[in-house]
């Protein structure tokens, strides 16, 4: 949330003003603090080097949250792993520089193209998350004449507390596999001659903002854990998974990354076991936020709308889950156009898109006059990520701020390439 500073009336990002990030590539457009990133990254590794466990544990950035190249290039330079869960995101993840001995690949469907593609390069482990993906694994490592490490995922049933779509851990839910079949599915892959147990893993879901369902879902791994050598099967390591949350309103407190993982370490402290941990959100979150303009005022009978250049195909979890993200002005803009004193309404912040669930924010109390720079912050995880191109929309374009300096990591999209691979008929 203090991604964003004001330095004489405009908001910078870093040591760079974003009304000349704007001036410069145009709107509507990501921006994200390397600073902030790293401070993210080492929150963690700083953490764990506290509890004494920095030396056998990995942190491994799930990179669904942000898969920008530069993103990735930033926690690859400080040492962290990464979680995949596509073919693509292996690729993005070797593209950027990551080392694919710290590399683990979640998913439910993955496909034998993609394991395939994962064991020559050699990734870390496979979490796998159902029999049929276990069976389908050691078949591909037999044609490779190879030995494909693998962890499951377990569904601990630990309800996350956080929104249905983003809840992973119950017993409803399409990931992993029932605490109550684990056991015997480890039997059954020890038994496979193409796959060795290393691990196990969950995740239980995102935007946790209560320590306490992690550390739970970590109790009912641990005695599976020691049910599992009882079977004469070792767990090298064990994946807590990530799922901590940020702060997204200015009236919200999120824990810090010590006081959510404190409990979960203090069960893990007298371990033997490596740990792996998979944050997402918590590393690219607040360390990012989305620039747009707005073009129309439009003042109505029941709501005043704020029409921007920005939309849910740039930013998509307000429609999809209802979310919210601050917006603030990013200039003061004390008159209005016929210089009277700028008032504040109360707007409805929407996009262009023809589709009335286009909208960014819903009642914002804003002065604001057209052509004014709005900031939706905390916007660096699952909205890049997530952009499609409805209504035939470029993409918006990503800078990173590193300092005094601004890199273009994204370029902005043009009509003619959304169209490129598509042909006309005979």
């Amino acid at each position: 949330m203090t991604l964003a500073f004001e330095r004489n009336g405009s908001l910078c990002v870093e040591g760079v003003s974003l009304a000349d990030i704007a001036a410069r590539f145009g709107t509507p457009c990501y921006v994200y603090s390397r600073a902030a990133l790293t401070q993210a990254y080492l929150s963690y590794t700083d953490t764990l080097r506290a509890h004494g466990l920095i030396d056998r544990a990995m942190v491994c950035y799930a990179i669904k949250a942000n898969s920008n190249l530069a993103v990735l290039n930033v926690f690859a330079r400080l040492g962290a792993g990464f979680d995949i869960v596509s073919g693509g995101e292996l690729a993005r993840v070797l593209a950027a520089g990551g080392s694919p001995d710290k590399i683990v690949f979640s998913g439910v469907g993955k496909k034998p193209a993609e394991i395939t593609e994962a064991l020559k390069v050699g990734i870390h482990c496979f979490n796998i998350e159902s029999a049929s993906e276990l069976t389908t694994l050691n078949e591909v490592a037999a044609r490779l004449e190879c030995i494909a490490k693998i962890s499951l995922r377990v569904n601990p049933d630990v309800d996350a507390k956080t929104h249905p779509y983003i809840s992973t851990g119950l017993k409803s839910s399409k990931f992993g596999v029932a605490y109550t079949e684990a056991r015997a599915i480890y039997r059954h892959a020890a038994s496979l001659e193409n796959i060795k147990v290393v691990g196990i893993d969950c995740h239980i879901g995102s935007q946790i903002l209560d320590p306490a369902p992690a550390a739970e879902a970590v109790d009912k791994l641990l005695a599976l854990v020691d049910a599992l050598a009882e079977d004469g099967i070792v767990i090298e390591h064990i994946d807590v998974g990530g799922g901590m949350g940020i702060t997204y309103r200015s009236d919200e407190i999120a824990p810090s990354t010590a006081e959510y993982l404190a409990p979960t370490l203090a069960k893990l402290a007298s371990r033997k076991e490596k740990l792996i941990f998979e944050p997402g959100r918590s590393l690219v979150g607040n360390a990012g936020l989305l620039l747009t303009r707005v073009d129309v005022l439009k003042h109505g009978i029941d709501k005043n709308f704020a029409i921007v250049d920005a939309a849910m195909n740039d930013l998509m979890r307000p429609a999809m889950y209802d979310a919210w993200h601050e917006i603030v002005k990013v200039q003061s803009t004390p008159v209005g156009a016929d210089d009277t004193p700028l008032q504040k309404r109360t707007y409805e912040i929407v996009g262009p898109v023809c589709e009335s669930g286009d909208w960014l924010g819903h009642d914002r109390n804003l002065a604001l006059n057209e052509g004014d720079l709005l900031a939706i912050l905390s916007a660096g995880a699952y909205g890049m990520a997530m952009a499609s191109n409805y209504n035939t929309r470029p993409r918006a374009v990503e800078v990173m701020i590193d300092g005094c300096d601004a890199h273009l990591i994204r370029q902005r999209e043009n009509a003619a390439q959304l169209f490129a691979l598509e042909s006309l008929l005979p």
